[in-house]
């Protein structure tokens, strides 16, 4: 297995079928991917097995936008990898007096696996619940 920066969004979407996430066009999947920072799993046959992406404003803002591991790798440690190629990267961006608001959405069930890696669910007593919403052109929606 090696770790590369780059994912085709071919391989992208493949990823997210398999993990049972939502799909989107591929012109979206390449824009986005594009505009992120990647950690790609490939094993022996080079076949993407894992993804971390991470988008910044190049601020104070970042967040994890994907840690996908297919089920067949599924607990050899590879989440656990991307998560600290991910907090690796934000430790080396940190200059003295510099701080960043790192957010992300958990999938449902996996809670505690951000935990271990520091991160708080939200709501608690400092802060409310995270929210998303997702918007869909009305004449491509299922």
């Amino acid at each position: 297995m090696n770790i590369t920066n780059s994912i085709t969004p071919e391989e992208y979407m493949g990823l997210r079928k398999i993990v049972g996430w939502n799909e989107f066009p591929l012109e979206e999947a390449e824009a986005g991917l594009k505009n992120s920072i990647i950690w790609c799993i490939r094993d022996d046959d080079d076949r993407a097995i894992g993804l971390a992406r991470v988008l910044w404003d190049h601020g104070y803002v970042m967040y994890i936008a994907d840690v996908i591991v297919i089920p067949e790798y599924q607990g050899r440690g590879l989440g656990r990898l991307l998560m600290e190629k991910i907090l690796d990267f934000i430790h080396e961006q940190l200059k003295p007096g510099y701080r960043f608001m790192v957010s992300l959405c958990s999938a449902k069930g996996k809670d505690s696996f951000y935990e271990k890696f520091g991160f708080v669910a939200r709501p608690n007593d400092d802060v409310g619940p995270g929210m998303h919403q997702w918007f869909y052109n009305e004449a491509n929606k299922e």
